[in-house]
């Protein structure tokens, strides 16, 4: 359980970092009392339901886009990224707040390489359960 946690905050930094880094992601603070926590709440939010498609969704899509990206050198793997991102950003529009995407090309691929580098450097400094 507290790994499950743990993914959804390191999902939920990763975002925080490509929506100050890429100006077309925005998240939509979530309507409560106090903007600090609402704002708070909708990164957790988003982080939750990113990590939901990752873990459902990617798997099925990586073996479907396994030969593009053997082809590519794993290069297609970015936009399969990308792609859960734009999805994910799909999901939220249907709540009061959210990820918004403006574009997939670049703002969503530059998106997902950000919170896969922050991905990865948080993971680092995290323990492992071995």
């Amino acid at each position: 359980m507290i790994a499950f946690i743990l993914r959804i905050i390191v999902n939920a930094l990763g975002l925080a970092a490509a929506a100050w880094i890429v100006p077309g992601i925005k998240v939509t603070p979530a309507p409560v009392d106090n903007p600090d926590l609402g704002l708070v709440l909708s990164y957790l939010t988003v982080g939750l339901i990113f990590g939901l498609v990752n873990a459902l969704v990617r798997p099925i899509i990586k073996i479907l886009a396994l030969p593009i990206t053997c082809l590519t050198l794993g290069l297609f793997a970015i936009v399969i990224n990308a792609a859960m991102l734009m999805l994910t950003s799909w999901i939220t529009d249907h709540l009061s707040y959210g990820l918004h995407v403006d574009s997939f090309f670049w703002d969503a691929i530059l998106a997902s390489l950000i919170i896969s580098l922050v991905s990865a450097v948080i993971g680092f400094f995290t323990p492992s359960r071995r």
